[in-house]
């Protein structure tokens, strides 16, 4: 088994998934592609915590790009020796995989709590910017007759629903890569980068 070639592949997949995060978390700004509501400061308290530009996003891209350019990267090589070298590399990787735990983890946390607290919106009843569903606990969720509540932003219960729940799969599908390269770091720096007649 190639270590390098499987680091380079949760690199690449790391890559698509930290970009995608960016952009859901840039549409949670933008209720139905409005831009009012985030210059009126009319958006939730989780929307505004940056954890898909920032814990999904760019703390996934710095392990997406160590992981990518493993392949290239010999470590000064260990005293000249090469392989010696790539192990190095392959471990210290780990620390990379680690910063990406970090920014999936705080991503799955907030998508969850934004989901279970539920959005801010202008209801009907209190006539005010209000959180009509955080009593619920999430329960709102499947209480399809209370979304009504909310008027403006129209449709924000689904727009929140739908992007904080894509951006709870996507920081759970980092975390788990992260967590595969760490296995595979520990194993390609014990074991050695890659077969040496693949290398030639």
């Amino acid at each position: 088994m190639c270590f390098g070639r499987c680091a380079r592949c949760v690199g690449y997949k790391l890559l698509i998934l930290a970009l995608l995060s960016i952009v859901a978390n840039i549409l949670l700004y933008f209720p139905n592609g409005e831009t009012r509501f985030a210059s009126e400061h009319h958006l939730g308290k989780y929307v505004e915590c940056l954890h898909g530009i920032l814990g999904g996003g760019f703390l996934v891209l710095i392990p997406a790009a160590v992981f990518i350019g493993l392949h290239n990267h010999d470590c000064c090589g260990c005293f000249g020796h090469e392989g010696c070298g790539k192990s190095c590399a392959m471990l210290s990787s780990v620390l990379a995989a680690f910063v990406g735990i970090l920014g999936s983890g705080y991503c799955v946390i907030i998508s969850a709590l934004g989901l279970s607290h539920g959005p801010y919106c202008f209801t009907h009843l209190e006539r005010n910017w209000i959180y009509p569903f955080t009593e619920s606990s999430g329960g709102y969720l499947f209480e399809y007759n209370k979304w009504s509540q909310c008027q403006e932003p129209q449709n924000i219960v689904q727009w929140n629903i739908t992007l904080f729940s894509v951006l709870l799969v996507l920081g759970g599908i980092e975390f788990i890569l992260c967590f595969i390269q760490i296995i595979n770091g520990i194993l390609g720096g014990l074991c050695g980068l890659c077969c040496s007649h693949e290398e030639v």
